[in-house]
């Protein structure tokens, strides 16, 4: 890892329609890809909620919160992941400063 990191939260709401098991296997996909590059620092899978608002005409989704330190240049590849992953509804990444 390069010397300078970042600390950085990332929230994502995964389709429960996908199955418990699939459910399990994307946050360990996630896990496994920030780790790549960075190191997770928590991990809380909050679980089932109800939405704000529909998102494609669903009530509710899967909630995941991620703490992690990476590069600043990583954030955008996990973007870019989340952006192109089946099942992903909604994610939001921010920096924590």
């Amino acid at each position: 890892m390069a010397k300078e990191s970042a600390k950085y939260e990332l929230m994502y709401i995964i389709d429960l329609d996908i199955g418990e098991e699939q459910i399990a296997a994307m946050v360990e996909k996630f896990k496994a890809l920030i780790e790549t590059s960075g190191t997770v620092d928590e991990l809380d899978t909050i679980g089932k909620k109800k939405l704000a608002y529909l998102i494609n005409d669903k009530p509710e989704g899967y909630y995941v919160l991620v703490k992690f330190t990476s590069t600043p240049e990583f954030p955008a590849e996990l973007d870019r992941v989340l952006k192109i992953t089946d099942g992903i509804m909604r994610w939001l990444i921010t920096v924590i400063e």
